[in-house]
């Protein structure tokens, strides 16, 4: 999902990837491997829903959901 509003954001608001990694201040080929799925740092999510603007913590929702299975699976035991 992170990765589709990302591509969507860019492309609405007439962005190419390059735009985005300089007003983001990071490189090009990471900007990609982040459209591409990868987690950036807080500091980087909070700049691209910044500048993209959405929620810059959609990036951890998937991290935060594991956790909180493998609390649960824990506590279970």
């Amino acid at each position: 999902m992170k990765n589709e509003v990302l591509i969507q954001r860019r492309r609405l608001l007439g962005y190419s990837q390059q735009d985005i990694a300089e007003k983001v201040g990071i490189d090009r080929s990471y900007y990609t491997k982040i459209e591409n799925g990868l987690t950036p740092s807080v500091k980087v999510a909070k700049s691209l829903g910044y500048h993209l603007g959405f929620d810059w913590t959609i990036f951890f929702d998937d991290i935060c959901a594991k956790n909180t299975q493998t609390n649960a699976a824990k506590e279970a035991i």
